[in-house]
């Protein structure tokens, strides 16, 4: 229920802070610069007018939540300083007298708002940047980083084990008969196998698994299914376990589930290999204000998620983003051809080039693709149209005749060796264009001028991951991890307001 008592300072209170609570102090600035009441209508829809007992205020919870990141404390730790922290208890606005809140409330408040409510949290703090004049739509930086992911990665057989005890006891309330048989035989496989070696031991369970996935398929849904949360829980445990069990099967598929507890987590390469998600964001140049983020899993696709991250703020701020730096991530055909469509975000990209080795002999780009009549022209004039397409790799493949290639004058800057049975093959991707207004733009000032930019965003990061506990994942599970990034985010962009709209050195104005 939403709480419709706001506490009041008394004139004591008031006293006590304005002796205590310097007014040049950081957390005064903060109050300054965000407009906090704005978030009592944001967090009014998250609560009920008439179910329940009153809540705690939410703007104050919201605070709390501030607190926790920005000083990297636990929802445990954040309460007790609290307690006894005169600024902190100022910018809560509540007396001195007042009772702080439980611990788990915090928990509460992250399960009211969800990865919507934060969301709308994080942008009204950008929203309220660009009314202060200092985020232009000029030119995004965007970048990604790893967030250590809160598991530990059981091996092969162990995972199988924690899958299949967690399908029986969420099954257990459905199929009460089934459940019992399966443990029975689950106790004399365990005998017949525990001299077995470990690999032996892993096939037995994945045949158990997929025995039991058989008639866990066809256990009848109860009354009232959709408002019954057991069975959604099991219906999402008996699909982890298909999962698993194909990921077991299937191990050359990639994309494999690393953890039955983290179901999301993935195993990914950012320097190192690393098992959790990516963080990526989107950054104005001019006031290094965060516009966007995302969390994906740790090998999803960064480069796709570029287009993600700028349509998702034009739609929430309607702005019009004017350009686009990204890393080398985005020499991508499908991404640049988005991102660049004069029909769709039609943005200025820029993104690095990557360096073709240094062979001495012509390279692709030196062959002329005239796709009208389906040819490519070499440089010494020969054509060809012996070609196929491959749709896997987004590319076309030309092969020229071995006798044209043997009698062609160019030949030694074409083919190290002389030709066999074919001559030079040339692939052409289908993103040709693309790729070529990318090297085009590479020599120009303005790329040069641009990518002198790009570093802010790492700095950027390196603030989020390891100032506001962003780097490892607090919780488990993609949107949870999302609501962590979004609030170190946010309190990443406060600060940037403060030091933007707040003169160093420069006391507020205030009456406690």
């Amino acid at each position: 229920m939403i709480c419709n008592f706001i506490p009041k300072l008394s004139e004591v209170d008031e006293g006590i802070y304005r002796q205590l609570v310097p007014r040049d102090h950081y957390l005064r600035k903060v109050e300054h610069v965000v407009h906090w009441d704005t978030f009592r209508d944001i967090l009014a829809p998250y609560y009920s007018a008439k179910m329940g007992r009153p809540g705690e205020d939410s703007v104050v919870m919201l605070k709390l939540s501030y607190l926790s990141y920005h000083h990297n404390l636990s929802d445990r730790q954040v309460i007790e300083r609290a307690q006894t922290d005169v600024a902190f208890r100022w910018f809560l606005q509540l007396p001195l007298s007042w009772p702080m809140p439980d611990p788990s409330s915090l928990c509460v408040f992250r399960g009211r708002l969800g990865v919507k409510g934060f969301h709308e949290i994080f942008r009204q703090v950008v929203r309220e940047a660009r009314e202060h004049g200092v985020v232009r739509d000029r030119l995004r930086i965007k970048d990604a980083t790893h967030v250590i992911g809160n598991l530990a990665v059981p091996t092969a057989l162990a995972l199988v084990a924690q899958t299949r005890d967690k399908l029986l006891a969420m099954a257990e309330p459905f199929a009460p008969l089934l459940v019992e048989g399966e443990r029975v035989n689950l106790e004399m496989l365990r005998e017949a196998t525990k001299q077995h070696k470990p690999v032996e031991r892993l096939v037995t369970r994945l045949v158990q698994l997929r025995e039991m996935l058989v008639w866990a398929d066809g256990v009848a849904p109860p009354e009232e299914a959709d408002t019954n949360r057991a069975w959604e829980v099991f219906l999402a445990q008996r699909e982890l376990a298909h999962k698993i069990l194909d990921d077991q099967e299937h191990p050359e598929s990639g994309d494999r589930t690393l953890s039955s507890t983290d179901s999301d987590a993935r195993r990914g390469k950012h320097g190192a290999f690393f098992e959790g998600y990516l963080m990526d964001l989107t950054m104005d140049s001019d006031s290094e204000i965060i516009t966007e983020i995302n969390v994906l899993a740790a090998n999803g696709d960064e480069a796709g998620d570029a287009a993600v991250l700028i349509r998702q703020e034009e739609e929430a701020h309607g702005n019009d983003v004017q350009a686009v730096s990204i890393d080398g991530v985005g020499f991508n055909g499908p991404v640049l051809r988005e991102l660049q469509d004069p029909d769709g975000l039609n943005l200025d990209t820029y993104v690095p080039v990557p360096e073709a080795p240094e062979s001495g002999l012509f390279t692709p780009q030196d062959f002329q693709e005239d796709k009208e009549r389906g040819i490519v022209i070499c440089p010494a004039g020969q054509t060809s149209a012996a070609c196929f397409h491959e749709a896997q790799k987004q590319t076309t493949k030309y092969r020229f005749a071995a006798d044209a290639c043997r009698a062609c004058p160019l030949l030694a800057r074409c083919m190290k060796q002389t030709p066999g049975r074919y001559g030079r093959t040339v692939c052409k991707s289908d993103y040709q264009a693309e790729h070529q207004r990318a090297r085009d733009k590479v020599t120009t000032l303005q790329y040069a001028a641009v990518r002198r930019e790009h570093p802010k965003v790492e700095r950027k990061l390196g603030e989020v991951m390891n100032r506001h506990g962003g780097r490892r994942a607090r919780y488990r599970g993609l949107p949870k991890v999302l609501m962590q990034e979004l609030m170190a985010s946010m309190v990443t962009n406060a600060k940037r307001l403060v030091r933007l709209l707040c003169a160093p050195g420069v006391p507020i104005s205030c009456t406690a």
